[in-house]
């Protein structure tokens, strides 16, 4: 028997029954009477993502939770995606930076990078409409700051059929409106590490019926992870205006993002026994491989030209976004809504990749202060993935019209139409050079190679990846939403169907040398699918609702299906389908509130994986349990989150036939959250601690990812009614938690180290 398995799952256990049993006795004391002042997951909010007109949590069929902008904040998040990790249900692995997160949820798997399966969503519209692309994934463009209201999580259900490339789920950031008059500045100082911010927001009326808000931040420093310079730099501005009618509003909004910030790729390690070990001198929680003595890293742009880049810019985006939103109250229980946003995004990608975990041995230096001299340790092979973001735009609309019918007995029944249409660019244009650096984790230097170019090998992995995409995407989605009510009982129907319509180039350079026409692939066909969704919800009093739903959805392929089988229409396309099913329970009583899905989904998908350049086809069964439940008593409160999967692999492809069976790689069959707080006089106290099992590395189980749990507190002291001092420290114990390991164990990625920062913020 595996004792620490064991201890994980009485761990992770202990954490739901702690607030159950909090509650169940504060419920006792408190009786029946229902009062639902400290329902502490808020289940009477009204939530506007993956419904057609907006639905309580009490009445919703379909597990959603929501975060408020303060809590988001107590958790010290260090990007979007750590957000997420308080969310039940939802994986996040936040171990890339500020950006290039992975994101699933309910054992749907991460076969490669991104969100593939979870749509990132701002206002209701996506950020970008695929959310696996290589190299640029939709977190990498959303940032927290005072400009966000509150966050909404639909994981499964509806999402299948109310937006595309989301059968897992959808995230939405919800933007303040300026509703409420007043705003904040703030000022925040890493402690032992640089970094600097600067916040704003500010909300008011204009006059009667308009009013105005924007807010944003600005940044500047080295960041969390050890680069030697300056690396983390920029920030965000975004506003709206809104217009009330006398039958609705309209609402204009826009946002400028302009940022850099170091990533984090794998690091070396070595794999004792299927335990990873780290490599003395390179610490996996603060590496990066930046550093001031790297030399420009020269690449191929699409025209045959040679471009001088510098690799410590890190993950760069850029971003400009006008978008109109309105709704239109028609009379006769008519209503008309639209959303339309279109964005001009950009950047690059620069991060180092280990291409192996390197050798010990005698090398000169090549660049630093060392240059010329003897260097006697170990060296590895530094990839630098370089990609440019040359075009990410897309021009996204959401219309629908919608009818309610009053029937007899007080029932009504709500019909919805909507067309969902979109254009998403994709421009990239990769570069992989390969370097000999000095493995250190402290500024290290380049060694001499036999390029006249300081530690230059030469193109990576054979020449594989220097490449040019030119893609546009096109999306008309027509989807039908049926919602019938009567007292107690909500049932709902939905169906839609995706359509898609891709065409293009891409090309691969001949040795990395050079882009010939004669290799360039062209891309040009259609598909689509139909998914469905279908579900209840029934509440058996006011304080107890059990729903139930099952869904199909689809996440159609972009570019990580390029390259292979014909995409000129001759040959079949992939797609990739998640069936789900579902049904829980929703109960509150004095301060306890719970809310508990049993689920299954089942997955059938195609991939392509940039740093293993490995095809797969695989099929992934997964059920298990997601429970959430918040407790408060008084000035003390707690929330908790457990969910349990249970995952494996149905079908491969037929040379990995060895690994059906198998529990997907970076999949632990126990995720917990839990976060106590008290307030004490002027003073609000707490901590999260995230907790995830043990998992495997790889899809054939040869390496270990151990469990791990991390610490976040904050201390928040209010100096007076306006002035607020912070103190927050994320991975305030510095544990290394990995979140993935290369298939030979020679690379593994980790959370980032401690980051403690002291923050004071002014409302007026």
């Amino acid at each position: 028997m595996d004792t620490r398995n064991v201890k994980l799952s009485g761990i992770a256990a202990a954490v739901a029954l702690a607030v159950l049993q909090m509650g169940a006795a504060h419920a006792q004391q408190a009786g029946a009477a229902g009062d639902n002042k400290t329902d502490g997951l808020n289940l009477e909010r009204v939530v506007v993502t993956g419904t057609t007109g907006g639905s309580s949590k009490m009445k919703s069929s379909v597990s959603v939770s929501t975060m408020e902008l303060d809590a988001i904040q107590q958790g010290a998040p260090t990007s979007a995606a750590e957000v997420l990790r308080s969310v039940p249900g939802l994986r996040s692995e936040s171990s890339g930076g500020e950006g290039n997160a992975n994101i699933t949820v309910r054992g749907v798997p991460i076969s490669a990078g991104g969100s593939r399966y979870v749509q990132l969503q701002e206002d209701g519209l996506p950020v970008l409409q695929s959310g696996d692309f290589n190299f640029i994934t939709p977190d990498s463009y959303v940032k927290i700051d005072g400009s966000l209201d509150h966050l909404e999580v639909v994981r499964g259900g509806s999402a299948s059929t109310l937006a595309s490339n989301s059968p897992g789920g959808i995230v939405n950031f919800i933007s303040k409106t300026g509703a409420e008059r007043g705003g904040h500045i703030g000022i925040s100082r890493g402690l032992g590490y640089d970094e600097t911010r600067y916040d704003f927001d500010y909300g008011a009326p204009i006059s009667d019926k308009t009013r105005f808000f924007i807010g944003g931040h600005y940044r500047s420093g080295e960041g969390i992870r050890k680069t030697g310079l300056s690396s983390a730099d920029g920030g965000q501005i975004r506003g709206n205006i809104t217009h009330e009618l006398d039958n609705g509003f309209i609402r204009l909004s826009f946002k400028h993002l302009d940022d850099k910030s170091p990533s984090a790729l794998p690091v070396p390690v070595q794999v004792v026994n299927r335990e990873v070990r780290e490599i003395a001198g390179i610490d996996p929680r603060k590496v990066t491989f930046y550093s001031p003595h790297w030399v420009r890293d020269v690449v191929l742009d699409k025209n045959n030209n040679h471009v001088s880049t510098n690799v410590n810019d890190g993950l760069s985006v850029k971003s400009d976004a006008v978008g109109l939103e309105a709704s239109f109250d028609l009379g006769s229980g008519w209503t008309l809504s639209d959303k339309f946003r279109k964005a001009s995004n950009s950047g690059r990608f620069a991060g180092v990749f280990a291409a192996n975990n390197g050798t010990l041995g005698n090398y000169v230096f090549a660049t630093g202060p060392n240059k010329g001299q003897a260097y006697n340790g170990r060296a590895f092979s530094a990839v630098v993935f370089n990609t440019s973001i040359d075009d990410a735009g897309n021009t996204l609309n959401d219309a629908k019209l919608a009818k309610t019918f009053a029937l007899a007995d007080g029932a009504k029944l709500t019909t919805t139409a909507g067309l969902y249409s979109s254009i998403q660019k994709l421009g990239l244009t990769w570069n992989f050079n390969e370097y000999l650096m000095q493995a250190s984790g402290d500024k290290p230097a380049l060694l001499q190679t036999a390029s006249a170019t300081p530690g230059l090998v030469g193109p990576a992995f054979g020449g594989c990846c220097s490449r040019a995409v030119d893609m546009e995407y096109k999306l008309t989605s027509p989807y039908l939403a049926l919602a019938w009510e009567q007292g107690a009982l909500n049932l709902d129907a939905s169906v839609r169907q995706d359509r898609q319509r891709a065409s293009g180039t891409a090309n691969i350079a001949t040795g990395g040398l050079r882009y010939d026409p004669a290799t360039q692939q062209l891309v040009d066909y259609e598909m689509n699918h139909n998914s469905y969704s279908v579900g209840g919800n029934y509440k058996i009093d006011r304080n107890l609702a059990v729903f139930a739903r099952v869904s199909d959805g689809v996440a159609f392929n972009a570019d990580r299906i390029l390259f292979g089988t014909p995409l000129d229409g001759s040959a079949p396309i992939n797609i990739n389908t998640v069936k789900q099913i579902e049904g829980g329970v929703k109960w509150r009583s004095g301060g306890v509130s719970t809310f508990a899905t049993l689920f299954q989904a089942k997955t059938d998908e195609s991939n392509y994986e940039a740093t293993t350049q490995r095809s797969t086809s695989n099929k992934y069964d997964a059920k298990g349990i997601e429970l959430e439940a918040a407790y408060s008593a008084g000035d003390f409160r707690v929330n908790g989150g457990l969910t349990y999967t249970k995952a494996k692999i149905t079908g491969t492809a037929p040379g990995d036939v060895a690994v059906i069976g198998n529990t997907p790689r970076r999949q632990a069959k126990v995720v917990y959250q839990i976060a106590p707080s008290y307030t004490w006089n002027d003073a609000t106290f707490g901590a999260s601690i995230v907790g995830t099992g043990k998992s495997w590395a790889d899809d054939a189980h040869t390496i270990n990812m151990p469990a791990y749990q991390v610490v976040n507190a904050f201390l928040n002291y209010q100096l007076n009614a306006k002035a607020l001092l912070s103190l927050t420290a994320n991975n305030l114990f510095d544990k290394i938690g990995y979140t993935e390991v290369e298939g030979d164990g020679h690379a593994a990625r980790s959370i980032t180290g401690r980051a403690v920062k002291l923050s004071l913020s002014y409302a007026f």
